[in-house]
């Protein structure tokens, strides 16, 4: 058995994956890392390790034309070639704003859809260390606090009892993918996309963290560690006095916040937001200074309008969050 594989396995138990019965969703992309990780389990299942049924789920965004759809077919094909089911996903979304984010919307929906469909409890991708290493980047330029720091978890929840599962996510880089492909002859795509640095994370892979390099050579296992460290250090407990009951519901009464240390107040406030929104995803420090500013404000009916159509209003003594309804 190949060292990758072995790697995998032991993660898959780390994470209490099933190994038999059930069903899975693996996302592939047809790039080297979602192809590195759809042989491997292809090889625990002719093996016999893994007796799963394992669906092969490839979301097609439609933005390089017919590179796009030979992509799909691609996967399709090799899906087959290993025994697997197939399920693809077409974009027809033509949203403003934040193209990464709006593809990254999109692409979990229809996987978080098609684990309904299947009955499938978990959804897997096949983010790496660089990929932790770029998240950690982006989230420290746009000013993130220790939740963005702490990166992407291995586990967590997608929709209702279906949970996202990174099984690469804490032991393999992108050389090790990309060796195991090297290695079996494994064909994968290459997007022309990744080398267009008009993109926040292209100009961080292929510029910044080169950079970094220079001075850490093992700066991508580095950073890495880093956000495993801040996430550990996010399951410690809240504020003595502010307990999570204070940042369970869509309102955050006033009342005590405004005795509260600045990075206690801020913890409060990423903690209710957490809760009320769902996620952290593309807060930034501005956001939650915006939001202490209404704080102390001695005005009522004042707002804060946040990424992804959220927003925070001061009402009757309390911050009340709610989303945004765009008229399509």
């Amino acid at each position: 058995m190949h060292k990758f594989v072995r790697s995998l396995i032991t993660e898959w138990r780390k994470l209490g994956l099933p190994f038999t019965g059930g069903a899975i969703v693996l996302a592939v992309s047809g790039g080297a890392d979602s192809m590195s990780l759809l042989l491997a389990i292809g090889d625990l299942v002719k093996r016999k390790k893994l007796t799963l049924r394992i669906i092969v789920a490839h979301f097609n965004h439609k933005l390089r034309g017919r590179e796009s759809d030979a992509d799909e077919a691609f996967v399709r094909e090799c899906a087959g070639g290993l025994g697997m089911e197939f399920a693809a996903g077409k974009s027809t979304s033509r949203s403003k704003g934040n193209l990464e984010q709006n593809a990254r919307d999109e692409r979990y929906e229809f996987l978080g859809d098609i684990a309904c469909e299947t009955k499938a409890s978990f959804v897997l991708t096949a983010h790496t260390k660089n990929d932790q290493a770029e998240t950690f980047l982006m989230n420290l330029i746009r000013g993130s606090g220790a939740d963005g720091l702490a990166g992407m978890s291995p586990v967590r929840k997608l929709d209702g009892s279906v949970s996202l599962v990174r099984p690469l996510l804490s032991w393999a880089t992108r050389s090790d993918t990309e060796s195991y492909a090297g290695e079996h002859d494994l064909k994968y795509r290459i997007d022309r996309m990744n080398d267009d640095e008009t993109f926040t994370r292209v100009r961080i892979r292929k510029t910044i963290l080169p950079m970094l390099a220079e001075i850490n050579p093992r700066i991508v296992e580095t950073l890495a560690q880093t956000t495993e460290l801040l996430r550990q250090q996010s399951k410690v407990s809240p504020p003595a006095g502010s307990g999570p009951e204070s940042a369970s519901s869509a309102r955050l009464e006033l009342t005590s916040l405004k005795t509260l240390s600045k990075p206690d107040l801020y913890s409060i406030i990423r903690a209710w937001l957490r809760s009320a929104r769902g996620n952290l995803r593309s807060l930034q420090l501005i956001h939650i200074e915006a939001i202490e500013r209404l704080i102390f404000s001695r005005k009522s009916g004042k707002r804060v309008e946040l990424p992804g159509q959220g927003l925070v209003v001061k009402e009757g003594g309390a911050l009340v969050f709610s989303h945004i309804k765009v008229e399509k």
